[in-house]
C-alpha cells in the first residue's frame, strides 16, 4: 500500500480527505452535465422564464422576453462555472482546519484550467444532444465565469484579510 500524498510540513492526505475535498466539485460537475441534456435546452427554460416575465410584466414585447431569457441563460453559465472554479480551488487547496494558507495563483490557474476543460467537455456533450448546440463561445463564457469567480474569491480574501 502506498503512503498518503503529502509535502513536508503538510498533513497527510487520506482517501477520506480526498473524497471530502473533491466530492463537491465532482457533484457540481455532474449537475452541469445533467444541465447539458434536453431538459435544460433553451426551449425548456424559455417555457419557465417566458410565462413568469409575461405574468410580472404583461406589456413586455416578445423580443424583450427573448432577450431576457437569453441573458438569464448566459448569466447561468457565468454563475455555474464561477461556483465550479471555486469548488475546484478549494479542493486543490486542501483546506486544513485552523491552518491559514496564502493565496496561490498557481492553484487558481489550475482550478481555472479544470473548469475550462469541463466547459469544453460540456459543449462536446451538447453536440450529441439533438436539442442543444455546441459553441466555442459558450466555452469562453464558461471560462470567463470561472475566472471571475476566482477573482471574486481572491478579492474577498484580500478584503477579509485571509491572504
Amino acid at each position: 500500500m502506498s503512503e498518503p500524498d503529502s509535502s513536508p510540513g503538510e498533513p497527510a492526505v487520506t482517501r477520506a480527505a480526498l473524497a471530502r475535498d473533491w466530492l463537491p466539485p465532482v457533484a457540481w460537475m455532474a449537475l452541469i452535465f445533467v444541465g447539458s441534456t434536453d431538459s435544460s435546452s433553451s426551449g425548456h427554460t424559455a417555457r419557465l422564464v417566458g410565462p413568469l416575465l409575461r405574468w410580472l410584466f404583461p406589456g413586455l414585447a416578445e423580443p424583450t422576453i427573448d432577450f431576457v431569457v437569453f441573458s438569464v441563460r448566459k448569466a447561468a453559465h457565468l454563475g455555474e462555472y464561477a461556483v465550479l472554479a471555486g469548488l475546484c480551488w478549494r479542493a486543490l487547496r486542501r483546506p486544513v482546519r485552523l491552518a491559514p494558507r496564502s493565496w496561490s495563483w498557481r492553484t487558481a490557474g489550475l482550478a481555472l484550467l479544470i473548469s475550462a476543460l469541463w466547459a469544453a467537455s460540456d459543449e462536446l456533450h451538447q453536440s450529441f444532444t439533438a436539442t442543444r448546440t455546441a459553441s466555442v463561445w459558450d466555452v469562453l463564457l464558461d471560462t470567463t465565469g470561472a475566472g471571475l469567480g476566482l477573482l471574486l474569491l481572491w478579492a474577498l480574501g484580500r478584503w477579509r484579510g485571509w491572504w
